[in-house]
């Protein structure tokens, strides 16, 4: 009688990255799963899994995406994971580089839904066993599920990257926001450098009415950091008042570029340097359109991870180190 298997890894792709998808799966070394995942003339999505994931490792790559699809993008994982979960697979993992609704995380206004915690909910009822993301927006999310969070970060890329590129002697780090200044101070302590932020004071929801700066950056190269950029007001505002307090230039690395509305147009426009991002979301469209976008190639961290979470190795290890 033939012995069974050993559980091997599938790796499904959705139709919001696919280039990352081919990274991640070029450094495990194995080949993207074959799935169909398509809209009927009506929008209706519609996925089938086009081989066997009986009793087998999945692990779906899915990101948070486009101004139009997000939400299409977010019914096709469903739908991969239930399809997975009712074709016997042992385990699923959803692997969201950015986690769609990750900033509507708490009720900050009367009659306002938690929306991030709906998604974690029907993540879970889908039929998905782990999450694998990167720099959730608020890290509290983890909690909103009762199936385990990695949040891996984008930190060690991003010291690599400052390292690679720029003498930290005449560095410092800023934060647009009172709201990043811990994810500041700790990759100025590793770099040990000064850091210095922005407070910020809103009307409305993407729109910024005063920004007053504590710290100083004159002759400085100014690097800002934050989690994402969205509309890039703060960061093109960012910018301004740093270069009118003697900064030499401006820096902003961001971990998810959304680039919603006019963002391109206003970075185009702006007094940044260079705005740096991972490629947690597609880049290859707006890189094009915006030559002061350079991307980190965050797919060996992905990959590193599911291959740690595969074999029951610690994933800690990606929390301080690029692999």
């Amino acid at each position: 009688m033939p012995t069974a298997s050993p559980n091997t890894i599938k790796l499904i792709s959705g139709n919001s990255h696919p280039e990352l998808s081919k990274l991640v799966a070029a450094k495990l070394g194995i080949p993207l799963a074959r799935v169909g995942a398509f809209q009927y003339t009506n929008q209706e999505t519609a996925v089938a899994i086009g081989e066997s994931v009986r009793d087998e490792d999945v692990y779906i790559l899915q990101t948070g995406c486009g101004e139009h699809t997000i939400n299409d993008f977010l019914m096709e994982l469903l739908m991969m994971i239930n399809a997975c979960k009712m074709a016997s697979a042992r385990r699923i993992t959803a692997v969201i580089p950015h986690f769609a609704y990750a900033r509507q995380d708490k009720k900050d206004k009367s009659r306002a839904p938690i929306t991030a915690k709906l998604i974690a909910n029907l993540l879970q009822i889908a039929g998905c066993h782990h999450v694998i993301t990167l720099d959730l927006h608020a890290s509290q999310i983890q909690g909103f599920f009762r199936a385990p969070v990695d949040n891996l970060y984008a930190e060690p890329s991003v010291l690599r990257y400052i390292s690679e590129n720029y003498d930290v002697k005449d560095l410092i780090i800023v934060s647009p926001d009172a709201g990043g200044a811990k994810r500041v101070a700790s990759i100025a302590d590793k770099l040990d450098v000064n850091f210095a932020l922005i407070h910020k004071e809103r009307q409305k929801a993407n729109e910024v009415s005063k920004m007053v700066l504590v710290g100083d950056v004159t002759g400085k190269v100014c690097v800002l950091v934050d989690d994402m950029a969205d509309t890039c007001g703060t960061l093109c505002k960012a910018a301004d008042i740093l270069l009118d307090n003697g900064a030499q230039k401006v820096v902003a690395i961001v971990t998810h570029g959304i680039f919603s509305g006019g963002a391109i147009a206003k970075l185009n426009g702006s007094r940044l340097d260079k705005i740096v991002c991972t490629n947690s979301l597609p880049m290859d469209h707006i890189t094009a359109q915006c030559p002061k976008l350079h991307t980190i190639d965050i797919s060996g961290v992905l990959a590193e991870a599911v291959r740690r979470l595969h074999n029951g190795e610690s994933v800690s290890y990606l929390f301080n180190n690029v692999p």
